[in-house]
């Protein structure tokens, strides 16, 4: 118990950290702050105990970040911040840890009750400033020590601690017996796999079926998918991309005869990347049966016929005619074979080259974080289905599919999978520089051997592959939406003093991903920009 002699601040901040502790958080990310500084201290004397690993960053949207990639790949993890406008620089990462269904707790430093609503210095609303999809606990000192209990579920929690001076421990915390009572959990480690869920009946074999595996499905979809001879159209990020009813072109399949000839498709986690898979699921006269997904809302952006209680194979599931499977592999196949033709014959080096290099360099055990935008994109177009049971572990963040805070999260992923073989990120330019400041580390903070490959062509090319790319919009398009920045990567990688490497052939790209050298490592390959709605066309014109 706290000494006679300790503050309500103190108080207060303790119990939160024992709340913390007995949760099953392991790993805190602080961003500096006065007001947060009885919470910063309770932290770092629960750190000395070895009782959880602290991370500081001084920026509160890259440790907010951090704290999701933590959370995403190892054990639970919280941020910490002061108040004001620190507080509205965890929202990107609440938001996608909503929508996400990531457990994280964003705990917020706050002015006491009284000076709420007076102007007071670095005094605004706190309470509820997620928004709905956020619950909220008004954490203040009116209770005694360990009246405070945390239940972590899919999704984050914020407490908003309200903290009023002095705000100065006296001295040191050392847990008392019953403070340690409190304190259950084990140590850091990645989080074990949820439990899927059967189908409650065997699905019906007959219909022409297809199974859609995205972000977060997991194993259940692959699962099916074999024991119905059904072709998988599985994300990178989905946890499904292995074995062999896997289909690597599957967007581009669904454009033919073979794709329209579709009766049936069974849909697990949250499929956000194809737009030839959203027009799949919102086409008349197919039937959508779908599996739970995780994330803050259960409703569907397309309609369900039937709602599964899992994706995961029943029992009894029965086999359909193998011709059906036949049909989507051999297409798979030749279209495969002559997308690898029109690559090789491409002169220099493409987007699509980076992501097939980086997909073949990732190791059995391996993590990979893939930025939004294109990278993404490119990489499902490259992937064939991995083996089943190498634990490649690809991950994205999809709840709400940002660019902002990538890197962050990709060290945060890093650190909390320290078993991973190896661990690689892809990511866009734009992506790159819109997280910048997550290569700021203290010489004292964790840092994860991880490879940044970031594809520079100089802006966002993944609008010139949509409607505003068109040549009719050419006179602003580069303005508006490619935004070139021409930012020299390598004084940038300096500043930080991040080992740097620029590419600009595949064989170059394959040896500088096959020589790590520890630590944080940026590979930058330069690739054009000019010819990707071109290249974009004569992909899609690879269609049987």
């Amino acid at each position: 118990m706290a000494e006679p002699d300790e503050n309500d601040a103190t108080r207060t901040a303790r119990a939160v950290v024992v709340a913390l502790l007995g949760a099953g958080v392991r790993e805190v990310v602080v961003a500096p702050g006065s007001r947060n500084a009885p919470l910063s201290f309770a932290v770092w004397d629960a750190a000395a105990a070895g009782l959880l690993r602290l991370h500081t960053r001084i920026d509160e949207r890259s440790a907010a970040f951090l704290a999701l990639g933590l959370s995403r790949t190892g054990a639970p993890a919280a941020v910490v911040s002061t108040s004001g406008t620190a507080v509205a620089n965890l929202h990107p990462a609440v938001l996608e840890a909503a929508h996400a269904g990531v457990p994280l707790v964003v705990v917020t430093a706050d002015r006491p009750a009284r000076l709420s609503g007076t102007g007071a210095n670095q005094t605004t609303e706190q309470v509820g400033v997620f928004g709905p999809l956020v619950a909220t606990r008004d954490v203040g000192a009116d209770r005694p020590p360990g009246w405070l209990a945390l239940w972590l579920e899919d999704g984050p929690v914020h407490l908003n601690v309200r903290l009023d001076e002095p705000l100065l421990p006296a001295g040191p915390w050392v847990l008392d017996a019953d403070e340690r009572a409190a304190v259950t959990g084990s140590d850091p480690q990645e989080r074990p796999g949820p439990r899927w869920p059967t189908t409650d009946v065997p699905i019906h074999p007959g219909p022409r079926t297809v199974v859609v595996a995205g972000d977060d499905a997991g194993p259940p979809p692959r699962l099916l998918a074999q024991a119905a001879g059904w072709p998988l159209l599985a994300e990178p990020s989905s946890g499904s991309r292995t074995g062999s009813h896997a289909l690597r072109a599957y967007r581009l399949l669904l454009e033919t005869d073979l794709g329209r000839s579709i009766e049936r498709v069974v849909v697990a986690g949250h499929p956000t990347l194809s737009r030839p898979v959203t027009r799949l699921l919102g086409r008349d006269g197919v039937e959508v049966l779908a599996a739970p997904a995780r994330g803050v809302w259960p409703a569907r952006p397309f309609a369900v016929d039937v709602e599964l209680p899992g994706a995961a194979p029943h029992p009894d599931q029965q086999a359909t005619d193998p011709g059906w499977l036949a049909a989507w592999v051999e297409a798979d196949r030749a279209v495969s074979r002559r997308l690898d033709a029109l690559l090789g014959a491409e002169p220099g080096l493409t987007p699509y080259d980076v992501a097939g290099a980086v997909a073949r360099a990732l190791p059995p055990e391996g993590l990979l974080h893939v930025g939004a935008s294109s990278p993404i994109r490119d990489l499902d177009l490259m992937v064939h289905g991995w083996q089943v049971g190498a634990r490649r572990k690809v991950v994205a963040n999809r709840g709400l599919s940002g660019i902002d805070g990538v890197v962050s999260t990709a060290i945060g992923a890093a650190l909390g999978r320290p078993s991973s073989s190896r661990a690689f990120a892809l990511v866009g330019d734009v992506t790159f520089l819109h997280d910048a400041n997550g290569l700021v580390l203290g010489p004292d903070e964790p840092e994860p051997d991880l490879t940044i490959v970031v594809v520079n062509d100089d802006g966002g090319s993944i609008f010139s592959m949509l409607e505003q790319g068109a040549p009719a919009h050419a006179d602003r398009f580069e303005r508006l939406f490619a935004t070139p920045h021409r930012v020299d990567l390598a004084s940038l990688c300096a500043a930080t003093r991040t080992p740097h490497w620029r590419v600009e052939s595949l064989p170059e790209l394959e040896q500088a991903l096959a020589s790590p050298n520890g630590g944080i490592e940026v590979v930058e390959a330069r690739v054009r920009r000019d010819d990707r709605r071109a290249l974009d066309e004569r992909i899609r014109a690879l269609r049987p």
